[in-house]
């Protein structure tokens, strides 16, 4: 167990934060699922917009590396154009 008081406020914190992070992600990864299963162009494209901002917000809190909210959003925007 932690002996120093900050030590004990920084486990409270970094729990709080471990939490929000893992909730944030799931929520991403199943708009990316949904987004994927999608076959109207107009409805996908709306929708990745939002989960571009979704990849680019993990990506800046550092939950993801940057490099693979880019790749995500390469390869989806390659799959919404690729809709009829």
């Amino acid at each position: 167990m932690a002996n120093h008081k900050s030590s004990i406020k920084r486990i409270r914190t970094s729990a709080t934060k471990r939490l929000r992070n893992r909730y944030q992600a799931k929520t991403t990864r199943n708009a990316v699922k949904k987004l994927r299963g999608m076959n109207n162009k107009a409805e996908a494209s709306e929708l990745l917009r939002k989960v571009s901002s979704m990849l680019d917000r993990l990506a800046k809190k550092n939950v993801i590396h940057k490099n693979k909210a880019a790749n995500n959003k390469s390869k989806l925007t390659k799959f919404v154009n690729s809709l009829s």
